[in-house]
């Protein structure tokens, strides 16, 4: 009986190996008519609902009025599950679905059910976050006409090694507890953002004093990169582009490129020194352009950054004065403005003038100068969080591969 007993702990705590649609459904989403998208009910995750490692919170709905909803169930996550992107220039790119509502995949998002007795579904999440994973999707896209495609089946072809189910979930709870410290920064960050919107709605009631932006100090710069681009450069002074110019609190460091330290001493503009408002300059589709506003500062992203061509530094040298800005910015009436300025070029964008012609509320307004002093600690709390969640995933990222790998022992 002893012997029969060790050699069934030999084999619970042996490693298995398996494709991944062996111990997985993996369903492919549903093709809505786009007409069909709007403001309803049902939401619905399309691939740039993707932004890792969520997907995001503000989904489109969808008309289900004309589709069998029983057919429809099988496309149906809900918190805690995650989807992959099967197509275009973020394939291969997954998120985990945080939203208390349900939702229904879109066509060309792909979401995992895993078989409960063989793999814990937080661990395979981690399993598929990998860079061995991207590599392999990246090395077996089906087509790549337009834009590259890979199919359920070619996913599914994907080999793991797996540990026992009860050692699954401790790493996997393990990597949660990071996750989670990050997800309620997240959360926090949200919820001080909008007690910064309610505050600066309240004020924006109020009898004001405007000018133009062009009659108060500011500064107003951009960056720029060497000729020849920068590719090929994989370390040195991180440059800030257009596409990490998405709100406070954000950045997605999987897009970071850089300029050479030699190139950096180079330039006399175009550096971020904390807590100025950074404006997506130019760049998009011929008759579409949606600015977006940033602020970056202690230490998030980066201690040290330059600007691209392709971002507007302005400063105002008042740190409330600067986060003021960035809600104005953000007023409807404005995004018109700069939507319709920035929609006329060949290539979609803004220049100093169009920013300079905005009239803003001067900081001379009692109410604004009240609104700067509340909001610093504001902007500092959220860019603190933002920085801790970057060292969590550093450490995350660190553990990740040891512990699926097996080099570190729990």
């Amino acid at each position: 009986m002893k012997g029969n007993n060790q050699e069934l702990l030999v084999k619970m705590n042996k490693w298995k190996t398996y494709r991944l649609g062996e111990i997985c459904d993996l369903v492919a989403g549903f093709a809505f008519k786009s007409n069909h998208f709007g403001n309803y009910a049902n939401q619905v995750i399309k691939i740039a609902d993707i932004q890792p490692p969520i997907v995001k919170k503000e989904l489109m709905g969808v008309d289900l009025s004309t589709y069998d909803t029983n057919k429809l169930k099988k496309y149906i996550v809900s918190k805690g599950d995650f989807v992959l992107a099967m197509t275009g220039a973020t394939i291969g790119k997954i998120g985990r679905v945080t939203n208390d509502t349900k939702a229904y995949i879109n066509q060309r998002v792909l979401t995992f059910r895993p078989n409960p007795l063989i793999i814990d579904k937080s661990y395979l999440y981690y399993l598929l976050s990998v860079e061995k994973f991207n590599k392999y999707i990246l090395n077996h896209i089906d087509s790549e006409t337009a834009q590259p495609n890979i199919s359920a089946n070619s996913i599914g072809g994907y080999e793991i090694s797996l540990p026992p189910l009860a050692e699954q979930k401790r790493i996997a709870d393990i990597l949660s507890v990071i996750d989670d410290k990050i997800e309620l920064n997240r959360r926090i960050n949200a919820n001080l953002e909008q007690q910064a919107q309610a505050l600066f709605d309240e004020i924006m009631s109020c009898e004001l004093e405007y000018d133009l932006i062009a009659n108060i100090p500011h500064v107003i710069e951009t960056g720029k990169r060497p000729k020849g681009g920068v590719a090929s450069i994989t370390s040195g002074i991180p440059s800030i582009g257009a596409e990490n110019i998405k709100g406070l609190g954000y950045y997605d460091y999987s897009k970071t490129k850089y300029i050479t330290e030699e190139f950096a001493t180079t330039l006399k503009k175009g550096f971020v020194n904390g807590y100025e408002l950074l404006i997506y300059k130019d760049g998009g589709k011929p008759g579409y352009f949606i600015p977006n506003f940033s602020i970056f500062g202690n230490g998030f992203p980066y201690n040290k950054m330059a600007l691209n061509e392709h971002v507007f530094l302005l400063d105002f040298m008042n740190k409330g004065y600067n986060f003021f800005a960035y809600f104005y910015f953000q007023q409807e009436k404005i995004m018109r403005y700069l939507n319709a300025q920035g929609s006329k070029a060949a290539i979609p964008g803004i220049n100093r003038n169009d920013i300079e012609n905005i009239s803003i509320p001067t900081i001379q307004n009692k109410v604004i100068q009240d609104f700067c002093r509340q909001t610093e600690n504001i902007i500092t709390h959220i860019l603190n969080n933002a920085s801790e969640s970057r060292k969590l995933s550093i450490v995350r990222d660190a553990l990740l591969p040891k512990l699926i790998s097996g080099k570190i022992k729990i």
